[in-house]
């Protein structure tokens, strides 16, 4: 019997797909394509059984009590009661009765299993497996046929601070290579960077076309390393011809574009100048000076027309905040060639102070603005066994916008692309703008005191329009169980980007005192986004499509070589710590995803199909009793020894290896139930 319910449920370095679908005919389509894995394994088994002349008694998909059985000669064809597993009963071979195998009555039937030779078992044992394999490479050669969509490995975004950050990765760079391993997809550079051995090789090109060659160690910032890079998307507004989802997210700057932007619109030229990929299109938008902006565009049916993008300005309270240390330099950048390290602080720009005389959150602009120039840096480091020292520091920015990259994630730096380096601001208000929200609503710098920002909310006015986001939006900037809450300020005025329709609640702590005070942000009209808020974007694809059988076979037979690799790579990572096991999925796991993936059509499934075909193949061939792999490790010994292991060997593994199976689907099904279904 083969426990492939177990084997399904220990897939890993799956996507988090979250909730099961309620289409019922992509729910049979996925119980289907589901039922033909399991099918073609136990298929393997069967017909390399009949084949040895070994009496089949059933063949059943899935386990436990039989719902339906037919019998067709001498075997009972049945579908049994648990739908994730399957398995073949031979005379004189079942797991649930192990004493079977050294059963010397049973073997002396010339059609037991026990009958055949040692490498004849070992024939009927790696069929099952031998099959996945075949049957993996015909799904993934039909799914290439067919022709898949998939996101090239291009990067998109750079996280500020992250490992490829520092080490000098750009969007619009191209990998091509990591450790060796060749790069096609941007799935590939997620998988390989999870899974292979630190340090990281990466090469590739730039977007100048310039190839590079970089070492880069990843960073363990979830359940699996990371170096902070995302996929790019086109210059293709979304489509989605169902019509659930918005071309426009309500209430944001893109959503009071003249005329609307429409479904299908592709971006050719900002304020004129034409645009070839969203990267030239965001620096195109952080150069463009204050006033509205001019989109054109090309529609679906073919034309030219233009998208006016008004107020397209930063939002503002008018609080100029504490500057905090420098959390990353990136390699090769202006700051580390001018001697700036990690741990300082910059305290003054050509003689103006941070934070009184600069707010720290136009540093981005204000070093874009001096490129080319030599600009004079006055910073304090802190020595680990030293006393605070100034510092004063030349360096040339190079001509890169501000505000390229935003802290969109929750702790995450600010970036200031010109001269590479990720710093935070600290909640502690320095200076209050004249005329501002925040001055207009009475907050002030007093001699003496310390006015710090404890909490952010940001809320709906009664008369706005809902923008499908909680409400209020709380982002703690003090919690002393959590550092990282006092480098938020960055990431909260993001959020006021992002919500342009919402007003804003400060708790302030002055001493011993607490207050709140609500703000409306206002429009800067000095200080351009470098993004059009609220328009979303397909993502970049390309069409991986093979152009005739021998192309589709050398794809199909390359990818199932790479999957089976990474599912090796997976074991070792998930034995060393590298990887989480919370990325491991279970039944409810796999069959969500085989629902979702109905729905973006067959060549995607056929894809999936092969994945967990090869999925099947690799585990269930480990050296684990009760599976494939165990059997195979009994019938070695026996080929070298020239005799059976012992019935209390046999019992004794076989119990030990199916306590093993049960407790990791336990352990899977509560990840299903009780952890992937929260993960956003």
């Amino acid at each position: 019997m083969d426990l492939l319910t177990v084997t399904l449920a220990a897939t890993s370095v799956m996507d988090r797909i979250n909730g099961l679908a309620s289409n019922g005919v992509n729910l049979v389509w996925a119980a289907v394509g589901l039922g033909m894995v399991i099918f073609f394994h136990e298929l393997g088994h069967f017909a390399v059984a009949k084949w040895c002349n070994v009496n089949v008694e059933r063949f059943s998909i899935g386990f436990g009590p039989v719902l339906l059985s037919w019998k067709w000669g001498e075997t009972e064809y049945a579908l049994s009661l648990i739908p994730f597993g399957g398995y073949v009963k031979m005379l004189g071979q079942d797991d649930a009765d192990p004493s079977q195998l050294t059963n010397e009555e049973i073997a002396q039937d010339p059609r037991s299993y026990l009958a055949k030779n040692v490498f004849q078992r070992m024939a009927i044992i790696s069929a099952g497996v031998t099959m996945n394999i075949i049957t993996a490479v015909f799904f993934v050669g039909g799914a290439f046929a067919i022709g898949l969509e998939t996101s090239p490995a291009i990067i998109g975004e750079v996280r500020p601070g992250m490992p490829a950050w520092k080490a000098g990765l750009k969007p619009g760079d191209v990998i091509e290579k990591i450790n060796g391993r060749r790069i096609l997809t941007f799935e590939d550079v997620r998988l390989n960077v999870a899974l292979s051995a630190p340090p990281l090789v990466i090469e590739g090109r730039h977007a100048d076309g310039n190839s590079f060659k970089i070492e880069v160690r990843p960073a363990k910032t979830s359940s699996h390393p990371q170096i902070g890079v995302l996929h790019s998307s086109s210059l293709k507004v979304l489509t989605d011809p169902a019509g659930k989802e918005p071309v426009v997210v309500p209430g944001t700057v893109a959503a009071k574009a003249e005329p609307a932007f429409e479904r299908g619109d592709v971006i050719t030229a900002i304020n004129g100048d034409s645009v070839k990929n969203n990267w030239e299109m965001r620096q195109q938008l952080a150069k463009q000076p204050a006033g509205p902006i001019t989109i054109d565009v090309k529609t679906q049916s073919g034309s030219a027309a233009k998208r006016i993008v008004k107020e397209n300005d930063f939002r503002t309270l008018g609080l100029s905040m504490d500057a905090g240390p420098v959390t990353a330099i990136q390699e090769g950048s202006p700051a580390e060639a001018a001697g700036l390290e990690e741990g300082d602080k910059l305290a003054m720009i050509n003689g103006k102070n941070v934070g009184t005389e600069i707010n720290p959150l136009k540093l981005p602009n204000v070093f874009a603005s001096l490129h080319g120039t030599e600009v004079e840096v006055t910073v304090t480091r802190q020595p680990k066994d030293g006393a605070q020292t100034k510092k004063v520091l030349k360096i040339v920015p190079s001509d890169l916008p501000g505000w390229i990259d935003q802290p969109v994630i929750e702790g995450e730096p600010i970036s200031i692309p010109s001269i590479g380096v990720s710093f935070h601001t600290i909640p502690v208000v320095l200076a209050v703008e004249p005329g501002s929200p925040a001055a207009e609503a009475g907050i002030a710098v007093k001699q003496g005191s310390v006015t710090k920002v404890k909490r952010i909310e940001l809320f709906l006015p009664p008369e706005a329009t809902p923008d499908t986001y909680k409400d209020p939006f709380v982002i703690d900037l003090e919690d002393p169980n959590k550092e990282a809450k006092s480098n938020n300020w960055g990431y909260a005025f993001w959020k006021i980007q992002e919500f342009p329709g919402r007003h804003v609640r400060l708790t302030l702590v002055e001493g011993s005192k607490e207050s709140k005070v609500e703000l409306v942000p206002k429009l800067d009209a000095d200080w351009p986004l470098p993004v059009v808020l609220g328009l979303r974007m397909h993502p970049l694809e390309i069409e991986l499509k093979a152009k005739n059988v021998s192309e589709a076979w050398l794809m199909s037979t390359n990818y199932t070589r790479n999957s089976a690799m990474n599912i090796y790579l997976t074991l070792r990572s998930l034995f060393t710590g590298q990887v989480s096991a919370k990325e491991l999925h279970g039944p409810i796991g796999i069959a969500t995803a085989a629902v979702q993936i109905v729905e973006h059509g067959l060549a995607p499934l056929l894809l999936f199909l092969g994945f967990l075909s090869i999925n099947l193949a690799v585990l269930n061939f480990l050296p684990i009793p009760v599976l494939d792999g165990g059997h195979m490790v009994f019938l070695t010994w026996e080929a070298v020894t020239r005799r059976r292991p012992s019935e209390k060997v046999m019992i004794g593994a076989t119990y030990a290896g199916m306590a093993f199976l049960l407790s990791l689907m336990a352990f899977v099904l509560y990840l299903d139930l009780f952890v992937h279904p929260f993960k956003k």
